[in-house]
């Protein structure tokens, strides 16, 4: 005997799946409709910068203070010390900064929206916007999505600059290492690509749809 398509492991995760993808291919679609919600972006952009930058830049010191720790000890036993600021660099901006704004964006910005998309709904805004013929997810879905894009690859610069400032001090001062070399190393191997790659990295993990206005709440 079969077992109910509701029983089946997997299913649950497989629907939720596809929704999370129609919801993107929703706010891809909206992202080209019009009226554009410029007042509703700029409103969102704010309140996600200012509930972000503090702590994506506590976070930020630490993770380049590890990179440039671990990086620096590996570096001294293999006599490449010279090369510690320019792996520093490259770890930092390419591989860490877009990582800190993710979880940042995510955890601090994507929460609130939630929050706020589950608070819509079961004041049923949410059934009174499509009573009147108004799509909830360009109207509240697609700039909070742009939002988070345009804060995603600010931050991605702030974390950036803190990861390498934090990095430079943790090697010079509790390696001994020499502040000449470790500027002098930084164009070895980060180049001005690997920025582009860490704020692309950053924009898309802002672009990722966390919450449908028909599931929140």
């Amino acid at each position: 005997m079969s077992a109910r398509a509701g029983t089946v492991p997997g299913v649950g995760m497989l629907r939720e799946t596809g929704k999370l993808f129609a919801l993107g291919l929703d706010i891809f679609r909206g992202i080209f409709q019009r009226p554009f919600q410029v007042r509703e972006f700029i409103q969102q952009a704010w309140f996600i910068a200012s509930v972000t930058i503090l702590p994506t830049a506590l976070v930020a010191i630490p993770f380049g203070a590890i990179i440039s720790l671990q990086f620096g000890s590996i570096a001294t036993q293999l006599g490449a010390q010279s090369y510690t600021g320019a792996g520093s660099v490259l770890a930092t901006v390419q591989q860490a900064a877009p990582l800190v704004t993710a979880l940042l964006v995510a955890g601090a910005g994507g929460s609130a929206i939630c929050a706020d998309i589950g608070a819509r709904t079961i004041r049923e805004e949410i059934d009174a916007m499509e009573v009147l013929g108004v799509s909830a997810v360009q109207r509240l879905v697609v700039p909070r999505v742009l939002a988070c894009m345009l804060v995603a690859v600010l931050l991605n610069g702030m974390v950036s600059v803190i990861g390498v400032l934090g990095g430079y001090f943790f090697n010079v001062i509790l390696q001994d290492g020499t502040p000449g070399a470790y500027l002098a190393s930084f164009s070895a191997l980060a180049q001005l690509p690997d920025l582009w790659v860490g704020e692309l990295k950053a924009s898309s993990s802002g672009s990722s749809p966390r919450s449908s206005p028909r599931t929140a709440g």
